[in-house]
């Protein structure tokens, strides 16, 4: 999951004597996000992955509710049309992409390629905004495309992930470009507020395919405790503890979190599910994590 284009970049708390909570809030977050990928495989097979998507949508907007309700006023009516549109690209597709992979692939290759989104969003940055790149990033996109190649190559019980991987970097994309529309379209609004307003978006977006779509048979109570969990604790309560760090700590910092979710999600998937950390996810996790830290590193200063 990547909530990267729903922060506030400029936005960071003077208060340091808090900064042993840090590290703990980081962890925090990110065994919650990482259990995102382990709700989805348990509920997606019987939901699909629209209905599924519009619980979490609809859950995960009413968590963050009270945000937008405090920042009504800044969202003025012209806005909306905005705020649909990155509810549609940032939320939506990726959800809906990240559930259907759900059904055909480990968690672990889920949580893989979403952390692509954070190179993705330098890449949508450089090619449609003009922005310098730098040969740091060139040689991490590289490295994460090869991961890429490397997780689709790979087999889970028999059975190609290609499909699934495919979905996945598809998804990590569409938060790329998503990011890069809050940056320049919203940027200046409270970002709580803004994630609620896209999420309810979303919600409202997706709702005549996820009743057109719904199962015929009984859900039992195993997925409808997933799809809550999904979207009350790993959407609505995770972005919003997102946003409190980003808050405290400032949005470079926070996106930290990225390199830890695919950890969490295939310990949890192994744990709770039996799902094994197979050589191709090891090796592609290995790739594309390196590759996401290396272009995160800040550039060496002239002259050095």
């Amino acid at each position: 999951m990547s909530a990267s284009g729903l922060t506030h970049p400029h936005a960071v708390s003077p208060s340091l004597n808090r900064a042993w909570l840090t590290p703990l809030e980081l962890g925090g977050l990110a065994a919650i996000w990482g259990t995102s990928f382990l709700f989805m495989r348990i509920a997606a097979p019987a939901f699909g992955p629209l209905p599924l998507v519009e619980l979490r949508l609809a859950l995960g907007a009413a968590v963050l509710m009270p945000f937008l309700w405090r920042a009504r006023s800044a969202l003025r009516p012209g806005l909306w049309p905005r705020l649909a549109l990155v509810g549609f690209i940032n939320a939506a597709v990726p959800f809906a992409l990240f559930a259907w992979a759900a059904r055909r692939a480990p968690a672990g290759v889920g949580a893989i390629t979403n952390s692509m989104a954070v190179l993705f969003t330098a890449l949508v940055a450089f090619l449609f905004y003009g922005e310098r790149i730098g040969p740091r990033r060139v040689v991490a996109l590289l490295a994460g495309f090869a991961g890429v190649v490397v997780l689709a190559s790979g087999k889970a019980a028999g059975e190609s992930v290609a499909q699934a991987a495919a979905a996945g970097t598809t998804a990590a994309f569409l938060y790329g470009i998503g990011t890069n529309m809050v940056r320049r379209h919203l940027a200046g609004l409270p970002a709580a507020a803004v994630a609620a307003a896209t999420l309810a978006c979303a919600a409202l977006l997706t709702l005549p395919f996820a009743v057109a779509t719904w199962p015929a048979r009984p859900i039992g109570a195993g997925p409808w405790l997933a799809a809550a969990a999904l979207g009350m604790l790993c959407t609505g309560f995770g972005y919003a503890m997102y946003y409190r760090l980003i808050q405290r700590i400032g949005a470079a910092r926070a996106v930290v979190v990225t390199y830890l979710v695919p950890l969490f999600a295939v310990a949890w998937a192994w744990l709770l599910l039996g799902e094994p950390l197979t050589s191709s996810m090891f090796v592609a996790g290995t790739l594309i994590l390196g590759s996401v830290a290396l272009g995160q590193q800040p550039a060496a200063p002239k002259g050095t």
